[in-house]
């Protein structure tokens, strides 16, 4: 009896699992006879569960509708053709191909790169050079003559002193003797990188060659990175259109002496600085790197930074004028935190030809090409010196039938490598022996031929890389259907906008806003004697001068038209004419003298243009949607969404 209820309770969660499976390949819902599987709706739902901001869209039913919204207009956009266009091919083809190269690098070439890379990430090198400029395709002859001129230059600064040498020879023209300064992994070109990391300090490189010429390196030092800093700033920016305005030299030095008489720098950046997307966190900025910044200025003022806490002299930059204080000094992370990002860097800086050569040859025994090439001496028959004045053409009795190379099931013939030798003629750097230039355009041919027929059969190998491409594909559909539908139609139909901006005028106001004086103080005391000279009218400069005494700054004054938002106002501030009483806010005291009172006015069409479009693009776009669920039919399966809301249940 017992073994009889174990086994039927055995069988009955065994069913249970078995239909849970099974509703990944049922089908969902149809459009016009088209059908939409449960497994495609699953990984998307699971997929997008953690980045949607509205918790209604992550319920079934709700996110089912968004679900069956995206398939309509994937309908629609097949219907009219816009998998067709020449532009949508063209995107999705370079897309493809991009996307490709995550998936088919040689792992443990770029795993040695980007080791290589962290670890060169970790320090810093400082470095001068000398450079002799060739050509990158110069002749044989340049080549030798310079790479002869470097090397003597060794010989020099090796008896004499690389110094020495480098200032006496740098020419600005044909001749480059540098200092470059410090830097790190990733800064130069590769071969440059690599002559620098490897030669020990107070060395002088070999000579070596980068596209720019040859080179020799003296390494004068070598240092641990200085990693990344978290500063906070004030910053004072010019107000060009009010010539009125307080100088920013003057009030980033008032606001300076504020911080010395004691005053907390995080509550003087709430009050005064101009960078409204630091202010209200009193100043605090994201860490950064050396390099990272446009202002060269600001990070050597941070760099330079030694304790936290430490606060710099105002100082200027092309954005303004600035006060910074350090908050925190980060080494490099651990290499697992950024491995991600070494891979990309790596992929896309010059050592990536390393990665390239290691993949083709082992395309090469994947697909079994032979290591010995095929025989290409009639190639060499056909070509001759108008292959080097690019205007060599096939000959009329070419043979291009013949077999050349096999690529899995793809045959290359003669006519492909001929086509190919045609179209790359442009690209030859010099005069070079015929048998060995047909040998080298060989070997590209094959290498981007392998690479391309990888990329081509890589959606039925992998399945990762097809749900990407799939989603990439009809999310570039969309594009273009929304483009051509709702936005652009939406952008130059100005009749329906006109109309829709009168019917929903409310919608589009302009706050009540305040003409006014905030004087802001780290004492009450201060203000009580501000508040009696603003009620008799007297002179902001004035009044400066009264209460600011000799060095001490005890007020700062912001002046103009300000919303209820307004950093300088506190919260639930009265708008009304005259002097306020006293506030605290911002971790100071607040006196604010309103001159006018603005009350809410409508905004014209021209000012509320743009939100008046974007408002009227959704009210399109949901009318345009209830059309399509009239034009396509839509047949739900009940069955289906009922055994989802049980498999995401469990």
């Amino acid at each position: 009896m017992i073994l009889r209820y174990l086994f039927t309770l055995f069988l009955a969660l065994f069913m249970l699992n078995v239909e849970a499976q099974s509703v990944d390949n049922d089908v969902l819902f149809t459009i016009e006879g088209k059908p939409v599987y449960a497994s495609e709706f699953l990984r998307v739902y699971n997929k997008n569960l953690d980045l949607v901001q509205d918790e209604s869209q992550k319920d079934v039913d709700e996110y089912l509708k968004l679900f069956t919204n995206y398939k309509l207009k994937l309908e629609e956009a097949k219907t009219l053709g816009l998998q067709n266009k020449p532009s949508y091919i063209r995107e999705l083809a370079n897309y493809k191909k991009q996307l490709a190269k995550n998936y088919i690098t040689d792992s443990k070439v770029t795993d040695k790169l980007v080791a290589e890379a962290y670890e060169r990430m970790l320090y810093e090198v400082n470095a001068n050079h000398i450079l002799i400029k060739v050509d990158e395709n110069a002749s044989p002859q340049d080549s030798l003559a310079a790479y002869n001129k470097i090397t003597k230059l060794k010989e020099r600064a090796l008896k004499e002193g690389f110094e020495k040498v480098r200032a006496e020879v740098h020419n600005g023209q044909s001749i480059y003797g540098e200092k470059l300064g410090y830097f790190g992994g990733f800064k130069m070109v590769y071969k440059f990188e690599n002559a620098a990391f490897n030669t020990n300090v107070g060395g002088i490189s070999e000579p070596f060659r980068t596209r720019f010429g040859y080179h020799i390196v003296n390494i004068l030092d070598k240092r641990e990175s200085r990693g990344e800093r978290t500063v906070s700033h004030i910053m004072v920016m010019e107000n060009k259109k009010d010539s009125l305005a307080e100088k920013p030299e003057v009030r980033i030095q008032d606001i300076y002496k504020k911080l010395n008489q004691g005053e907390t720098f995080e509550a003087l950046a709430k009050q005064f600085s101009d960078d409204k997307n630091s202010a209200s966190k009193g100043g605090k900025l994201r860490a950064f790197s050396g390099g990272q910044l446009r202002a060269k200025e600001f990070e050597d003022v941070a760099f330079g930074l030694k304790n936290i806490n430490d606060v710099s002299e105002p100082f200027k930059t092309d954005f303004g004028w600035h006060i910074v204080k350090l908050h925190e000094i980060t080494p490099i992370p651990g290499f697992e935190a950024i491995k991600s990002e070494l891979v990309e860097k790596v992929r896309r800086d010059s050592r990536s030809k390393l990665i390239d050569k290691a993949l083709t040859n082992k395309l090469r025994v994947k697909y079994s090409i032979s290591d010995t090439p095929p025989n290409l001496d009639y190639f060499v028959s056909i070509l001759n010196d108008d292959y080097f004045k690019k205007t060599w053409k096939l000959p009329a009795d070419f043979n291009g039938r013949q077999d050349l190379v096999k690529i899995g099931e793809k045959q290359f013939s003669y006519n492909d490598f001929g086509v190919y030798l045609t179209n790359t003629q442009r690209d030859n750097s010099g005069k070079e022996p015929i048998k060995l230039l047909v040998s080298k355009k060989f070997n590209l041919f094959l290498n981007k031929n392998l690479i391309k027929y990888q990329e081509d059969h890589l959606e039925e190998e992998n399945e990762d890389y097809a749900y990407i491409v799939s989603e990439y594909r009809d999310g570039l559909l969309l594009f273009d259907l929304m483009e051509t539908t709702i936005w652009n139609t939406a952008k130059t139909d100005s009749t329906a906008i006109q109309a829709y901006y009168d019917n929903h005028k409310t919608n589009y106001m302009l706050p009540e806003r305040v003409d006014a004086i905030v004087a802001v103080s780290a004492k009450q005391k201060t203000l009580k004697k501000v508040s009696k000279l603003l009620s008799k009218e007297i002179e902001l400069d004035e009044i400066k001068s009264i209460v600011n005494s000799g060095v001490k700054i005890d007020v700062i004054f912001t002046t103009g038209i300000m919303d209820a938002k307004h950093q300088a106002l506190p919260d639930n501030f009265e708008f009304k004419k005259g002097l306020s009483e006293i506030y605290k806010h911002n971790d100071a005291f607040v006196l604010v003298k309103v001159k006018e009172v603005l009350p809410q006015t409508q905004k014209s069409f021209e000012d509320a243009k743009g939100n008046v479009i974007s408002d009227y693009q959704n009210y399109k776009e949901e009318n345009w949607i209830e059309n399509l669920k009239d034009k396509y039919k839509i047949a739900l399966n009940q069955e289906t969404l009922k055994a989802i809301k049980t498999k995401l249940k469990n």
